[in-house]
């Protein structure tokens, strides 16, 4: 499904530039606050993993201030090495944690949460990919929290659909996948994923009656044009949410900043993916795939 494609006018190279300081419009308040803290000591409680903090999100201060937060299970080591991702990678030691999803319930519910946002690291070296484990947390949490409503942000699972079966059987209401970039970047960025696994992913999760849901950042080189194509696979595949945010680099051992895209461009990549037949394009600088998620129901 495509329809014809127009933008605004691009930002001058002034302002859409590849620069080693971050514009005004990327600067964010540092975490603080009393509600901040009563969170951060719930996650410090049950010793549990957020992606806010693992994934240093620029956002973790307004979720967190808000009483927030996206919870990562399975650990904190990857086993994939994302050239964008500032989580740890290599080979976890250690099996499931089957207390986990006991414990983000109950942390959940201590943060008074009526829709929990879960994520994970990939756990490639398990033919099960870890799936049982959100699985359990999904059961846990509605269990718990009477009414909650549930977005897990899902590895590919190296394509072993009997895993993502499991995840599908416990029927969350959203069920995100991010595809990150465009297929050309993939080998920089996602080195051990495939762009086309992915959509065939949401394609199941879609088929299969799910909310579905995925998110790119921008400014790692991609063009417009690459983004419309992505727009264009997305709605043709009927996801129903569509997240575009700013790539920002962690640190100096992963892949540069190329450009630095104006708001502008943002709400013209919104109209124009909306156009498209996307339901809901959530787009801006600061956008991450958690981000005012609640509102993707």
């Amino acid at each position: 499904m495509s329809c014809s494609t127009t933008i605004i006018d691009r930002p001058s190279a002034k302002d859409s530039a590849v620069a080693g300081r971050r514009p005004d419009w990327l600067r964010v308040k540092l975490p603080s606050g009393q509600r901040f803290k009563e969170v951060n000591d719930v996650i410090r409680e049950h010793s549990l993993n957020t992606v806010c903090a693992e994934a240093r999100c620029p956002n973790m201060g307004e979720c967190w201030g808000a009483g927030t937060a996206t919870f990562m299970i399975l650990g904190d080591v990857c086993t994939r090495s994302c050239g964008f991702c500032a989580i740890k990678t290599g080979r976890p030691v250690q099996g499931l944690d089957w207390d986990e999803p006991n414990r983000v319930a109950k942390a959940a519910k201590l943060m008074n949460l009526k829709h929990v946002v879960i994520t994970s690291v990939n756990r490639d070296e398990r033919k099960d990919g870890g799936a049982p484990i959100f699985a359990e947390c999904i059961h846990r949490l509605r269990e718990e929290i009477p009414g909650v409503t549930i977005e897990v942000l899902i590895p590919d699972f190296r394509g072993v659909w009997d895993a993502l079966d499991i995840v599908i059987d416990a029927k969350p209401e959203v069920l995100n996948h991010n595809l990150e970039t465009v297929p050309r970047l993939y080998k920089q960025v996602r080195p051990q994923a495939r762009y086309d696994r992915s959509m065939e992913l949401l394609k199941i999760c879609k088929d299969r009656g799910l909310r579905t849901k995925t998110g790119i950042m921008v400014g790692l080189g991609e063009t417009p044009a690459e983004v419309f194509e992505v727009m264009d696979d997305l709605a043709d595949t009927g996801v129903h949410v569509f997240t575009i945010g700013q790539y920002m680099q962690p640190t100096k051992m992963h892949l540069d900043v190329q450009e630095w895209v104006h708001p502008d461009m943002f709400a013209s990549y919104k109209e124009i993916g909306e156009n498209k037949g996307i339901e809901h394009v959530e787009s801006g600088p600061l956008v991450r795939s958690s981000y005012h998620a609640e509102r993707h129901l």
